[in-house]
């Protein structure tokens, strides 16, 4: 069993995610860490424990940090719903967290499996730059670290240079991109071109007829909306599971490795992740980059993991 941590801002995509790592025989997943992104964190929280609930799986929920580290939150409601899981209704109240803080959790969970951790972060790196900083031997102790996060190359979704889970916390992204974790970062240019559904493709999988094949359609719904209105793209497109498929199977991407920066601005100058293709700054690369997808590939596992 191949041993994971998955840090989230549970948001509609985050928990197709958690779906595909919870459903997939080979994956214990040891804990799942929550952030404030998407939406504020008591929300993510709901939203990560119901998903877990949903698939019937026991694994420790944690709260984690509620803002930033040096900015004020936030979220991204508008794009994935109010309750970030496309405001269907679904009872997202009520559920109660393992005790203790997200950054304890990484930090306990990572010693006591040193060498043999997966870390996934599908949010915000608040919690993991937390960790490190209290812990740096930490990156170390983890086995690799994928990070859905970033721009590979292309435009961006929130400024046109940057990336929302990178920009709303920059400071904290800088500190885990220069931390000397194994680093693959799966940035949103993947998802917009390997990872996105139009309507045919979305009921391909509804129509698979389990709750959850129509759970990870269906709450999509403001996502839906909100890609093809702002994004140009023929539907929604999930960023969060395309990162968890190549962390299941690294052949789903085909990376390079280069030297990637973070930046700590304001307006356009905050939280670009520049990608030095071609090592202008003689800098040591320190992250794998994710240069394109198998999308058929993904398709199918997104698929397994519902049917």
């Amino acid at each position: 069993m191949r041993k994971f941590i998955i840090d989230t801002d549970t948001a509609s995509d985050d928990a197709v995610a958690l779906v595909m790592a919870l459903r997939q025989p080979d994956i214990d997943v040891k804990a799942i860490t929550v952030v404030a992104g998407n939406v504020p964190l008591a929300q993510g929280l709901q939203n990560a424990l119901y998903t877990v609930e949903l698939c019937g799986a026991s694994v420790p929920v944690y709260a984690g940090c509620a803002k930033p580290l040096l900015r004020n939150l936030e979220t991204a409601q508008e794009v994935h719903g109010h309750d970030g899981m496309g405001d269907i209704g679904l009872p997202l109240q009520g559920r109660a967290p393992a005790p203790g803080h997200a950054a304890d959790a990484l930090r306990q969970v990572i010693n006591a499996n040193a060498g043999d951790i997966t870390l996934v972060t599908l949010g915000p790196l608040t919690n993991v730059a937390l960790a490190l900083l209290r812990e740096p031997e930490l990156a170390g102790r983890v086995s690799r670290c994928f990070i859905m996060g970033g721009i590979g190359a292309g435009h961006g979704n929130v400024t046109p240079t940057a990336e929302f889970n990178i920009w709303v916390d920059p400071e904290a992204a800088k500190i885990v991109f220069e931390s000397g974790l194994d680093i693959t970062m799966v940035g949103w240019d993947i998802s917009w071109q390997y990872a996105t559904f139009d309507a045919t493709q979305a009921d391909e999988i509804r129509r698979l007829g389990t709750p959850l094949a129509e759970f990870v359609i269906d709450i999509q719904k403001t996502l839906t909306d909100f890609s093809m209105r702002e994004n140009a793209l023929a539907g929604f497109d999930l960023p969060d599971p395309i990162t968890m498929a190549a962390a299941i199977d690294p052949s789903i991407c085909k990376y390079e490795r280069y030297r990637v920066d973070v930046t700590t601005g304001a307006g356009l100058a905050r939280g670009i992740t520049v990608v030095d293709r071609l090592g202008v700054t003689g800098r040591e690369p320190n992250v794998n980059v994710a240069v394109s997808a198998d999308h058929a590939a993904f398709v199918e596992m997104l698929k397994r993991a519902v049917s």
